[in-house]
């Protein structure tokens, strides 16, 4: 079911060419990529960029509040931790459509795929979202 309203696409608001991280990737490797690019969640793609899953704070928040440090765990995989299978979106929905399903499924993200449904190209976030709308009500002040 596609939801039909004007105004930006996915395609148009996402963040293009997403940070991925690999399956087999350590967590404490993908932990210090999120820290240092500044952002809460990867896509994770196999060895041929396939999406698998999602990782994100909140699945390294989970295993740290488990009880036992994820450090004592050299060989805890990003594969073991993250969300699977990734919410996605294609370019051309609107931004209503990917705003409830973030709502309904309570994430903060939706991976934007390629026409082939396996390849992400992009990420949706909330804070890609609200800044949509900032500019939208930006632009409506200035009439």
């Amino acid at each position: 079911m596609k939801t039909h309203t004007t105004g930006p696409t996915v395609g148009e608001l996402m963040s293009i060419e997403p940070v991925t991280v690999a399956l087999d990737e350590s967590v404490a490797s993908a932990e210090k990529l999120m820290s240092g690019r500044g952002i809460t969640g990867l896509p994770v793609v196999d060895r041929v960029g396939r999406l698998k899953g999602v990782l994100s704070q909140t699945d390294i928040v989970r295993a740290h509040a488990s009880g036992q440090p994820v450090t004592s765990w050299p060989r805890l995989a990003v594969r073991h931790l993250m969300t699977a299978p990734a919410l996605t979106i294609r370019l051309d929905e609107s931004l209503l459509t990917a705003a409830r399903m973030m709502e309904h499924h309570h994430v903060h993200r939706l991976v934007v795929v390629a026409p082939d449904g396996e390849h992400p190209v992009g990420v949706i976030s909330t804070t890609d979202m609200v800044r949509a709308l900032a500019e939208l009500l930006e632009e409506s002040d200035d009439h």
